[in-house]
């Protein structure tokens, strides 16, 4: 559909210039991530049994990388909705990395942030409509289902045929039977 060749590179390109950007440059990034980094690695000390990296700078490449490529995916239409995905989960530690307005006390500054964070919960759902659209085809368990459903169905009825052909061939037998009994 024209509209989703359209809306899909739209959508992917906020995340890949972003993206590209932020791998040129990713120190601009660190004093912003370095808190959410902390806050994901230190639950993760917690429930995991190995200690997670604590390298802001890396993390931060790893979401941009993930937001290049999965973005040009997206735009170009491969995977949509493993991209749109990836790039969901990548835009929810982008966002309160980058736009903690409860932080700021200037209202100009809180404005700005708070309008960037909600311009990111509206692309989060975008994103969310883009990795569940299956643009009109159904969906993966719907087809799943519907396969079971016809083998079991298939299965009933070659059960059912092989049921009377196994009657027919025991009556055929009894006659057979009684007629050399005779």
């Amino acid at each position: 559909m024209l509209v989703r060749r359209i809306a899909r590179p739209l959508l992917a390109s906020s995340f890949v210039y972003g993206g590209i950007d932020t791998l040129r440059n990713p120190q601009s990034r660190v004093p912003g991530a370095a808190p959410v980094v902390d806050q994901i690695a230190t639950t993760a000390d917690q429930q995991l049994p190995v200690q997670v990296p604590r390298d802001v700078e890396q993390y931060v490449k790893i979401n941009a990388a993930a937001q290049v490529a999965a973005g040009s995916l997206l735009a170009l239409g491969r995977l949509p909705r493993l991209s749109a995905l990836v790039l969901s989960a990548s835009l929810v530690p982008t966002t309160l990395a980058g736009h903690r307005f409860w932080e700021h006390d200037d209202p100009k500054e809180r404005f700005g942030q708070t309008a960037h964070f909600l311009k990111n919960l509206s692309m989060l759902g975008g994103l969310l409509i883009a990795a569940v659209d299956t643009e009109g085809k159904p969906s993966v368990g719907y087809r799943a289902r519907r396969a079971a459903s016809r083998a079991a169905d298939s299965t009933e009825k070659s059960l059912e045929r092989a049921q009377k052909r196994a009657a027919k061939a025991q009556r055929k037998a009894e006659k057979q039977y009684k007629k050399g009994s005779r």
